[in-house]
Formats: C-alpha cells, structure tokens, sequence
C-alpha cells in the first residue's frame, strides 16, 4: 500500500480514485502514480491534449513556467460558461472540454489537471463551497436564488515539490466586462477566486473545502447539484439523471459575458 492510500484520511472514491480530505502530501516515486496517470475524465494521454499542452509550454523546460503557461492557457483559451451544465459524463472528459471550447469550473479544472499530468505536472481535483457574488440575475434564478456556488472546481498541481490550488474558470475577456480582476498564477502560491472586484468590493468568500480526488467526482457533484439547484439549472443536458436521455446542453442558452453582472 502507497502512502497515498495509507494516510488515514484517504478513501475511495466511487469510481475507484482516491479522495483526500485536503491536498495530497509531498509524495515522491511510485507514491505519485495516482496523480500522474490518465483516468476517465483526465484523460492526459489524448493526442488533443498533448497537443494544447504542446503548443501551450513550447520550448519551456522550467517545470513553475509550464505550470503557469498551463493556467492561462486553459483560463483564457476555454471560455467560462456556466449556462451550459451538463450530467452527460463525456462532456467532462478533458478532450471534450478542449474541443468544446467552453466550460464552467468543474471541467476547465479537469482540463488543467490533465494537461499538467500531460507534462508530467502531478495534479488532483478539487471541489469547494464558496458565496459568490459575481452573478447575473438570469444565473442567479437558475439557481433557485442563492448566492451559494456549491462543488466549484480547482486543480491542485505539485509545482517544485510543493501543492498549490488553482482556479483557471473565469477568462480574461469576462473579468474585463465584469469589471473583476483575474486570477493569476505565478506557480508558487495558490491561484483562487476573486475575493474583490477592481472597486474593492467583497465578491467571493469560500465556505467549505471538500479535500481532492485523483479523478473527478462526478456523482457528489451530480447529487449535491440535485440537493441544492432547481433542475433547470442542468436538466437539459442532465444525461445521467434517472429518466433522462442523452444529450447536449441547450444551444440558445445564451453567452454568461453577454449578461449584465449583479451589483
């Protein structure tokens, strides 16, 4: 047994991964396979992945450098759409969130957390509550009228023998409009959520850290998004819910940016 698996506050996970109640340790050798290999949704051995991960670092040797140019390659290279959730488990698939383009904060986690397991960047899955009051009134109804964003995602990367958390949802393009300064990455400290907008204003503030996963954990995600949200919030690409077919997420949902923010 690995020291992943011997720590006594690990378990598995139902697809079989491990679940930390916080971030992994300074593991070293075979200790890290868990965070190194391609699983279901990190899927870090795709030809697309290796690809954008490729292009991202380029001649990049530094591992702290290929981290960051990682981070902003998924924060602005995948657009932040949270009006697009879907339970159908392809569509968190890293590739699939690459060749889609877009995706809320679970997936662009997924897809960071792959892409570094593509360079050789141990990394992990991450969900935490926070109160978030960077919001449009047209996601704000979906979500039944809470502030609260239940299960957002981050990846946890061991850069330079040590764990940070990074968060690469919002793309610069929304932080502009929104008028929210963007999350930066500089590979030695934790990239999180805004707590402020660009007037000082408290925007974000988290609630409770639910520990890491060597894979995602789509079904907590999937139940406590059944607890907490109305079913509109996803229920149009909600494939894995019991008596609803596959599908894609509404085309004609329209663009998060597009929206006015709340203030």
């Amino acid at each position: 047994m690995n020291e992943a698996n011997a720590r006594a506050d690990s378990r598995r996970s139902a697809d079989g991964g491990i679940h930390l109640a916080g971030l992994p340790e300074v593991f070293a050798g075979e200790s890290l396979r868990p965070w190194l290999v391609p699983t279901g949704f990190l899927d870090s051995d795709s030809p697309a992945i290796r690809e954008f991960v490729a292009r991202a670092i380029g001649d990049e040797a530094d591992e702290r450098r290929k981290a960051v140019r990682l981070f902003y390659a998924v924060r602005d290279g995948i657009r932040y759409d949270p009006y697009r959730i879907s339970f159908d488990p392809i569509q968190y698939r890293a590739s699939s969130v690459l060749a889609a383009g877009y995706g809320w904060c679970v997936p662009k986690a997924v897809l960071l957390a792959a892409c570094a397991r593509a360079a050789g960047i141990p990394s992990a899955i991450g969900l935490a509550d926070v109160v978030n009051h960077m919001n449009t009134e047209k996601l704000r109804q979906r979500m039944g009228g809470t502030d609260v964003f239940y299960d957002h995602g981050y990846a946890a990367l061991r850069v330079d023998g040590r764990w940070v958390k990074t968060v690469p949802a919002f793309n610069i393009e929304l932080c502009e409009r929104f008028g929210v300064r963007p999350t930066d990455f500089d590979g030695t400290s934790d990239a999180l959520y805004q707590e402020f907008d660009a007037d000082n204003r408290r925007r974000m503030a988290y609630q409770a850290d639910h520990g890491t996963w060597s894979d995602l954990p789509l079904d907590k995600v999937r139940d406590d998004f059944v607890q907490h949200y109305p079913r509109e919030l996803f229920e149009q690409g909600a494939s894995v819910l019991p008596g609803h077919a596959a599908g894609r997420p509404a085309a004609d949902a329209g663009r998060f940016e597009d929206d006015a923010p709340l203030r």
